[in-house]
């Protein structure tokens, strides 16, 4: 009976010891648990049982007077003519940084090139590049003079007197939809992208034209988040306050990574975010915002990648609409993306099975892919 009793007391000591260590480990780590797991389930919990955000519409309302300071900034460099009075098939925003011109230079080699998408695919596409200012002064002016040269030679630079910063993408979206509204207003889509995105530019094209066939409206597409927390953590770039936004969720947005609007959507949003507090710096979430209180909803396409970087395959290739993290392999990208068989692979039974199996082989296994989901795996 004494030893019975002794082992009794053992394993409740240990217990308790247990308890007290997984406590404090909680107490360490629950900033950490609450940003990561705790906040997802509230934000999910508010977006699919409340889905309301009726919030929005008192909360960032300002008066024009107000609104205008975000968005009337000066053109440092302008192409007032670059659209002309063509039939444009797609403005192509490409937001860039005024130091990367090797990523310019890049895209314009590549899936960028107006000639060849022209040549290729039989439609007008314009390609700029939207700019603010270096915030180091000394480095601005070394670089505003390169900047001046580069335009010289491409003419497809758009940029304005603000700083550019993470914190002012935002602005750089008010830019894009501003630009468009007043000098390419006729263009039938707009699609913006970062500047380390590769688009698969005749991929995007012949899916713009069926939708363009049908007058499809309210068109917003790309890679869906939804029921997405703000970022709590200070020490993150996309922390929010509680100040800025107080509520648990997001309204449904597309990562500013790459998106295409319908031309309707695009001067909708713009005449929106006139009345807006912009100081949200998060430009893909004051696009949801901005949407939401139009009614407009994203609609999801498993191959716009969003932060993700896609597979190299063939397979992959083939329904590619945009790729995540590509500086300096876009060259090498662009080769295997158009290869002249890479179209062909849908074309048979037996080309179909195969890509099925290599989809689900890349795309399926738990870990092995951000970028598309598993479902892609399926869609031929």
């Amino acid at each position: 009976m004494f030893v019975n009793m002794h082992r009794i007391r053992k394993c409740q000591v240990l217990q308790i010891m247990i308890m007290c260590f997984a406590t404090s480990m909680i107490m360490v780590y629950w900033e950490q648990l609450d940003n990561k797991i705790v906040t997802h389930v509230k934000s999910n919990t508010y977006r699919y049982l409340l889905n309301s955000f009726k919030f929005i519409n008192a909360s960032f309302r300002i008066s024009p007077e107000e609104a205008i300071k975000y968005s009337n900034h000066k053109y440092i460099i302008n192409q007032e003519r670059k659209c002309g009075t063509r039939d444009i098939m797609l403005l192509l925003f490409v937001k860039s940084s005024t130091e990367n011109f090797g990523r310019r230079q890049a895209i314009r080699s590549t899936w960028g090139n107006e000639v060849y998408i022209e040549r290729t695919l039989g439609v007008t596409v314009k390609v700029l590049f939207a700019l603010g200012l270096h915030s180091e002064p000394q480095q601005r002016r070394k670089l505003q003079q390169q900047l001046f040269f580069e335009d010289h030679i491409y003419h497809d630079l758009i940029q304005q007197d603000f700083i550019d910063s993470f914190h002012n993408l935002t602005i750089k979206l008010l830019l894009q939809l501003g630009w468009k509204e007043t000098y390419c207003r006729h263009a039938h889509f707009l699609m913006s992208a970062d500047d380390d995105v590769f688009v698969h530019i005749s991929n995007i094209i012949h899916y713009l034209q069926g939708i363009a066939h049908s007058n499809v409206k309210d068109l917003w597409i790309g890679r869906v988040h939804r029921g997405s927390p703000p970022d709590r953590d200070k020490e993150s770039k996309y922390y929010v306050s509680r100040d800025m936004y107080p509520w648990f969720s997001y309204p449904d947005y597309t990562p500013g990574s790459g998106y295409v609007l319908s031309k309707d959507v695009a001067t909708k949003i713009y005449q929106v975010s006139l009345t807006l507090n912009a100081s949200l710096h998060i430009d893909d979430v004051f696009l949801g915002i901005c949407a939401k209180m139009l009614g407009i909803s994203p609609k999801d396409h498993v191959f716009f990648s969003g932060e993700g970087k896609a597979p190299h395959h063939r397979c992959i290739y083939n329904q590619m609409m945009t790729s995540h993290g590509h500086v300096r392999d876009i060259h090498e990208l662009w080769k295997l993306a158009t290869e002249h068989d890479v179209g062909q692979m849908s074309s048979g039974l037996f080309w179909r099975l195969y890509c099925t199996m290599v989809k689900v082989r890349l795309l399926c296994i738990p870990f092995s892919s951000i970028s598309y989901p598993c479902m892609a795996a399926f869609l031929t």
